[in-house]
């Protein structure tokens, strides 16, 4: 076996270990996870940062860079994600390895890019679309958003024009110019990666800095992110499916969340 002991399955497989479609089909679809090949996971400090270790020996991500990250804190979860891996390795559960791969991979890469794209949902963030009925909705919404439209302002100096129902809005150039700035200040790639991760699930970009610059806990920022789906769930019920979806989406932001408080 060679020093890269992740390319099996986070690399490209062997001949021996691609997906043979017949079984496929026979376990409804479901993917073929890799057996666990490892007994032991850590890290070690290098260069590179710290860089995870199966077995002593080094990982690096899917596209062959270290898998290594900036801080103590973070290589821990990283470690404790592989180490926590039953007889096989299930990517789904390691939201934390997901993002530190795609930092590496493709965020720093093409940071510009990434800026950019986030820089989008300055004129289309969440908080700036209210309801305009009924009144328990709307205090909700005020409740859980205007706070953080206050902190934009004051920290950012961004201040967003809002809109009744899905009627598109254009923010001030100002506005957008002052949050591209608070998104290209984002400290490194996994800082950005986590922020961009945030921003998607909830979309809302103004909520995602908040969390980012500790001005919201991942638990107040996930409620102030679903006011809406908590009204409606009040008012019709909740459903299994639904509620089953939200906690994989959660479990991912609050994983950005912990990578982007560790990181800096």
């Amino acid at each position: 076996m060679s020093d890269d002991v992740t390319k099996d399955w986070l690399g490209e497989p062997s001949e021996a270990q691609k997906p043979d479609p017949l079984r496929a089909a026979r376990s409804h679809g479901k993917p073929v996870l890799p057996k666990r090949f490892y007994k032991e996971a850590g890290f070690a400090e290098g260069t590179e940062g710290f860089r995870l270790t199966l077995d002593g020996r080094q990982a690096n991500t899917p596209a062959r860079n270290p898998l290594a990250v900036p801080t103590r804190g973070l290589a821990g979860i990283l470690a404790a994600e592989w180490g926590a891996q039953g007889a096989a390795i299930d990517p789904a559960q390691m939201p934390v390895t997901r993002l530190v791969n795609t930092a590496i991979d493709g965020v720093a890469p093409r940071r510009e890019a990434v800026v950019e794209d986030l820089a989008a949902y300055a004129g289309t963030d969440l908080v700036a679309y209210r309801a305009a009925s009924p009144e328990r909705l709307v205090a909700a919404q005020g409740e859980a958003w205007d706070p953080v439209l206050d902190w934009a302002r004051e920290s950012f100096r961004a201040r967003l024009i809002l809109s009744e129902g899905v009627m598109h809005v254009t923010q001030p150039e100002e506005t957008v110019r002052a949050l591209r700035d608070a998104i290209a200040a984002a400290e490194g790639p996994f800082r950005l990666a986590a922020l961009h991760t945030m921003t998607t699930l909830t979309g809302s970009l103004l909520i995602a800095l908040a969390v980012l610059h500790g001005r919201l806990d991942p638990e107040a920022a996930w409620a102030a992110a679903h006011v809406d789906e908590t009204y409606q769930a009040s008012v019709w019920g909740r459903d299994a499916e639904a509620e089953a979806r939200l906690a994989l989406r959660k479990a991912e932001f609050e994983a950005a969340a912990r990578v982007a408080a560790l990181a800096g």
